[in-house]
């Protein structure tokens, strides 16, 4: 028996029991799943997935409460700034939403200071990372929220202008203040400053 003939036969036969111990494993690992009494652990990306709604959703910047007004502040440009909703929530957050309307009788450009000057925010193109929270009461101010890439947790990457007639909605993320804080002042650059009530 040629040396090139039994090596060819021990691969082969690693080969062969290489294949029967992952059938073996497999079998063992999936009988498991009927009676485990749907105490099963969640898998990382279900996790995740619970983790992530406590972030602010893209539908909400989509479609705000329409049924709520918490202040309307008129701006320079023939721009309504309607905050509808400012909610806090149980993870610390708090959140606005609302829309930008256009009330002129032509198109508006959106104007780059409504982006912030910081270079990391101005990067990830247009959005409102410039609007900020005032807490009067503390002598606090709050930023737009960051996320681990820098992207500001807020509306982005906007059309360039509001046509007449219409509205930009808009959703922005802060840390919430503290819960004996009702109330607080949104300033965002080319609007009078606004105040309102947090509600959660």
């Amino acid at each position: 028996m040629s040396i090139r003939y039994v090596r060819s036969m021990r691969r082969t036969g690693a080969a062969a029991l290489l294949i029967g111990a992952l059938t073996f494993s497999a079998a063992a690992c999936g009988g498991g799943d009927k009676d485990d009494g749907g105490n099963k652990a969640p898998s990382r990306s279900s996790a995740e997935s619970e983790a992530g709604d406590k972030k602010p959703s893209r539908e909400s910047e989509a479609d705000p409460d329409s049924s709520k007004v918490l202040a309307t502040v008129k701006g320079g440009m023939g721009v309504d700034m309607v905050i509808r909703t400012a909610e806090r929530d149980q993870g610390g957050f708090l959140t606005l939403t609302g829309e930008l309307r256009n009330t002129s009788g032509s198109r508006v450009v959106t104007p780059v200071e409504w982006s912030g000057k910081e270079e990391a925010v101005v990067a990830t193109g247009p959005s409102l990372a410039a609007m900020t929270l005032v807490d009067s009461q503390a002598k606090k101010r709050y930023y737009v929220l960051r996320d681990t890439n820098d992207r500001p947790l807020t509306t982005t990457n906007y059309d360039s202008g509001i046509d007449a007639g219409a509205s930009l909605p808009f959703f922005a993320q802060f840390p919430a203040p503290a819960p004996t804080t009702s109330e607080v002042s949104v300033q965002f650059p080319g609007f009078s400053s606004a105040t309102i009530e947090i509600s959660g």
